[in-house]
């Protein structure tokens, strides 16, 4: 079962899991009596929860509803799949992390500087607080065809604006879903836990803008603030399973799959 399965990355699951019952805006993950009772109905063996509250900013005007979607719902499903037997593989965050190292291991202590990075903490606690068999996935900056992202946002702006100013003091990996999605068959099969799964390659969002668009410029997050403070470095190092592709050549792939 596919929770959230028409978003970005749920369709890019669709195509790496495609026998899996579909559920989008139909089942809301903070109804936990529809949640429960569709898990117990269907009895899946695998749960893949991509629903979240995902605005970063937006979180810290609605707190309450970031913490519900992102962290207090996971509570409910993580009971009704550790009942069933079902195994969660859910998605988090590099905003876990506050920035402050360069990069981060599965094994280092989380501490969110943002509502959202902390509301998605909560999760991955009420998860592993009520079952056993589950998977959590931290990405970061993620990009796919079938949903508003990064890239399609320098597009467009390239074409309304001379320039475009993108910050050069925030590093991270870019995501490609497609990329994500087909990973997430080989984690479904390793052992429960948390890993960090990211196209390989750092950057900041001004050399990522750059591989995109031609004409941007640099700025500093200072020049350019916004309502959700970021981590500086949100790097996430994957020690536990084979590293995917480089982020320019997903890109690259990303590019030539979304012309007409």
């Amino acid at each position: 079962m596919i929770l959230g399965a028409f978003g970005m990355l749920g369709r890019d699951l669709q195509r790496a899991f495609p026998s899996a019952e579909l559920r989008g805006h139909d089942l809301d993950i903070t109804d936990t009596n529809k949640i429960s009772g569709a898990i117990r109905d269907l009895n899946p063996t695998l749960v893949i929860n991509t629903a979240a509250y995902t605005d970063v900013d937006g979180c810290e005007d609605h707190r309450a509803q970031a913490f519900a979607v992102n962290g207090e719902a996971l509570v409910p499903l993580a009971r009704v799949c550790q009942k069933t037997g079902a195994c969660l593989i859910h998605y988090s965050s590099d905003y876990v992390f506050d920035g402050k190292k360069t990069s981060y291991r599965e094994t280092d202590t989380p501490h969110p500087i943002n509502v959202y990075g902390k509301s998605k903490l909560l999760g991955e606690k009420n998860i592993r607080e009520n079952m056993e068999d589950y998977r959590i996935i931290r990405t970061s900056w993620t990009f796919g065809t079938h949903g508003k992202n990064f890239v399609e946002t320098m597009i467009r702006l390239s074409h309304e604006m001379p320039q475009v100013r993108v910050v050069n003091d925030q590093f991270g990996k870019p995501t490609y879903t497609a990329d994500l999605a087909q990973k997430t068959q080989e984690i479904a099969g390793l052992a429960p836990g948390t890993y960090h799964i990211t196209n390989e390659g750092i950057c900041s969002w001004f050399e990522f803008a750059r591989a995109i668009i031609p004409n941007v410029v640099p700025c500093t997050t200072a020049e350019y603030p916004r309502k959700a403070k970021r981590p500086a470095y949100s790097v996430l190092e994957n020690s536990k399973t084979t590293p995917m592709r480089p982020w320019k050549d997903a890109l690259g792939a990303y590019l030539l799959e979304r012309q007409p």
